[in-house]
């Protein structure tokens, strides 16, 4: 039986880049995402995941068709602004879509994986994390997605599940390259920040996400892993 994947906001950027790499693997990838992928990979479920009843109407139609037991919660927004400008709706948002989501997710997955003795959780995470200006309620949300990486895995060790997340420094994605082009001084600024002075690529991240959501890495749990180029060792800002 082909073993599931199931990738929240996995149409556009890092998500595109997960489930494509997923399918490669071999895993039956379902996408949870408004949109569709400009390429197909694996199964699209339509569904706004700022929805929270539609999140939970999606989520029991995966389950009762799928045998999921690898989650990747991907989803999230950034609603970017100075500290006095965060308003409450912006904070709402941002830790509804990015937090709540993933919570949501991994109740509705785990009484397969623990089923089943054996499950795999990655959150992506951010290194906003660490601290980045303009980035009061996004860090904020990457800041429990670590929380929760650690609080499951001591939870949830027992059953053969392990939780990780994954904390991406810059990402040339469509949406980075629109904002900051290739050959902008801006872009380049950035770049002379990273020790390894390129952009990480969607891959970059795609690949980190492989590595813990496989078979052999059961003894791997409760880590943040910064895939930055060596700037959180660099100590440079997210």
């Amino acid at each position: 039986m082909t073993e599931s994947a199931l990738v929240t906001g996995g149409s556009q950027g890092i998500g595109r880049a997960i489930a494509a790499e997923l399918a490669r693997a071999g895993f039956q990838v379902i996408n949870l995402d408004r949109e569709p992928p400009q390429v197909p990979c694996g199964v699209h479920v339509a569904v706004d995941l700022a929805d929270r009843s539609a999140t939970a109407a999606a989520l029991a139609e995966v389950v009762g068709r799928y045998p999921v037991t690898r989650l990747v919660n991907n989803v999230g927004i950034v609603r970017p602004g100075p500290v006095e400008e965060q308003t409450a709706e912006d904070v709402e948002a941002v830790m509804d879509l990015n937090v709540r989501t993933a919570i949501q997710c991994a109740e509705a997955l785990l009484p397969a994986m623990r089923e089943a003795g054996f499950g795999r959780i990655v959150n992506i995470s951010s290194r906003a994390a660490l601290g980045k200006e303009l980035r009061s309620a996004y860090a904020a949300s990457k800041s429990a997605l670590h929380g929760l990486t650690k609080t499951w895995a001591l939870e949830l060790g027992q059953f053969g599940i392990t939780v990780n997340a994954v904390s991406p420094g810059p990402i040339a994605t469509d949406l980075f390259r629109r904002v900051n082009p290739d050959n902008s001084p801006r872009t380049a600024a950035i770049r002379e920040t990273i020790p390894m002075r390129r952009m990480g690529q969607p891959e970059d991240i795609a690949g980190a996400v492989a590595f813990f959501l496989r078979q052999d890495t059961s003894f791997v749990t409760g880590q943040v892993l910064h895939v930055c180029g060596g700037m959180t060792v660099a100590g440079v800002g997210g």
